[in-house]
């Protein structure tokens, strides 16, 4: 299967993929939008934070119809492996095809969402096509916090119908999605002289992954996992001061590697000595979820200065029983997370020590007790926590006219159509509450690997997902 750009969709899948459109960049991705709806006589809106609304009259009989919105966000989750040169801010996407996927070289794809705005684009061009009015709703800044969703007016919105096309999987749609809130956990520190040696701890060899679609899985968590190493040397005597902590890229991926630069005045051998058990335990507890984790010491230049030993150990000690990861699950949808959390990047900016953390839950009440419990722990360890871009969910309604037509699109083709209640934030959940009564589903192609450099779109599954897509806005009327 070849990336064929004879194919609307694929031809603008790979012009966006020129555009660099990490979160919080995507003005030039939108002015390509808004450039684009402006060249075919496309009535449209773009707003301060880089939304663009876009609107198609309905074709020959399908005036009286109610209007369909379509919408995907325009931002990706801008990650690379560590042996890649690639500024986000400026290059393109290196795109290549293998067995049948489209792939980016060494970084991310895009195809969240990239895909649902592909799709929009050529369904707003195609004069051939048969459906209802339509809006299309291309959202900015979703990676961090729906911010460009969260900025939208009920007054906006032209319909009650709504396609989320941030809904991969081709033979299923998402029926429910849970809400969250980011938490920044800091803590004001102070640094000391040093003339102690200096090494540097690395975690590397973890999967990573969306966390929220992935938490459940139990992957390992650089960022927890290199405190926790450090925090199980001290408790075998090892002096450690730190003076330096990185790790994680996105606050809402599984961080996949971490560096600590520390000193101390032991000897190489045993601080590799207490090293050896806590990584052996932790490979152990990894073997079936992240087979590939490793830990271990590099010496470093010796830094001028390091932090206090109390800084050092209140951070260890946070990070060390900071609720994270998978929390809860529904006993009443199989396979459902109903709440987590993610402390997706740890830095130091000047003399501040920061914890970036997602926070997921269906239930409100689950996001409430799991801030109050980093509050509480950060009371002791001396750490502000301030909470922001927060958002609801999305219930599940047994009632849906769309999920019956795409059931029926998909049927027809010998596919039982899949239901899914999401764990990660989609949102859908700030158009149901713009218009409570909206009628939502999800749809897409199949892609995996999203929010990692391992993401991937099936480019045949592309194909049939468009088409079906097509069917399901022709049966609207």
């Amino acid at each position: 299967m070849d990336f064929d750009l004879n194919k609307r969709y694929c031809f603008h899948f790979n012009a966006i993929s020129m555009i660099p459109r990490g979160s919080r960049n995507e003005k030039a991705v939108s002015d390509y939008i808004a450039g684009f709806a402006k060249e075919h006589r496309l009535a449209y809106k773009q707003d301060e934070v880089w939304n663009v609304l876009v609107e198609k009259p309905a074709s020959a009989g399908y005036e009286d119809a109610e209007p369909v919105v379509l919408q995907a966000h325009i931002d990706m989750v801008c990650e690379k492996n560590n042996d890649i040169v690639h500024d986000f801010e400026k290059d393109p996407l290196d795109l290549y095809v293998e067995d049948g996927w489209l792939h980016a070289r060494g970084t991310t794809l895009g195809a969240d969402d990239g895909q649902g705005v592909a799709y929009m684009l050529a369904i707003l061009e195609d004069e051939t096509l048969e459906h209802p009015k339509l809006q299309c709703i291309f959202t900015s800044m979703e990676e961090i916090g729906l911010i460009g969703a969260s900025a939208l007016k009920k007054e906006d919105i032209i319909g009650k119908q709504l396609i989320n096309l941030d809904g991969g999987g081709e033979t299923r749609t998402c029926v429910s999605s849970a809400g969250g809130a980011r938490a920044r956990i800091t803590k004001q520190v102070s640094f000391a002289g040093n003339t102690d040696p200096a090494y540097t701890l690395r975690v590397r060899g973890l999967l990573g992954g969306h966390s929220g679609g992935m938490i459940h899985l139990e992957r390992g968590n650089s960022n927890i996992l290199a405190a926790r190493i450090l925090r199980e040397m001290q408790d075998a005597g090892c002096d450690i001061r730190i003076a330096d902590f990185r790790g994680g890229l996105k606050f809402n991926a599984i961080p996949r590697e971490a560096d600590i630069l520390f000193v101390s005045c032991d000897p190489k051998e045993k601080l590799e000595n207490a090293l050896k058990p806590a990584a052996e335990n932790i490979r152990g507890e990894l073997e079936f979820s992240d087979p590939g984790f490793s830990a271990f010491l590099d010496e470093a230049p010796k830094p001028e200065k390091a932090l206090t030993q109390k800084d050092t150990d209140d951070i260890l000690n946070m990070m060390y029983v900071m609720p994270n990861g998978f929390q809860h699950r529904s006993l009443a949808i199989e396979g459902l997370t109903t709440a987590s959390l993610n402390a997706g990047v740890v830095y130091f900016e000047n003399d501040v020590f920061t914890i970036d953390d997602m926070i997921r839950s269906a239930a409100a009440s689950h996001t409430d007790t799991l801030i109050l419990q980093i509050r509480i722990l950060g009371r002791a360890f001396g750490f502000e926590i301030s909470v922001h871009d927060r958002y609801g969910g999305w219930a599940f309604s047994s009632r849906s006219r769309l999920r019956e037509i795409l059931r029926d699109v998909l049927k027809e083709k010998g596919i039982e159509m899949m239901e899914r209640a999401a764990h990660g934030g989609l949102e859908c959940g700030i158009f149901k509450a713009l218009i409570p009564d909206m009628d939502i589903i999800t749809y897409g192609p199949i892609s995996t690997g999203e929010h990692t450099p391992d993401e991937k779109l099936d480019l045949a599954s592309f194909d049939r997902a468009y088409a079906n897509l097509c069917e399901v806005l022709r049966r609207c009327r």
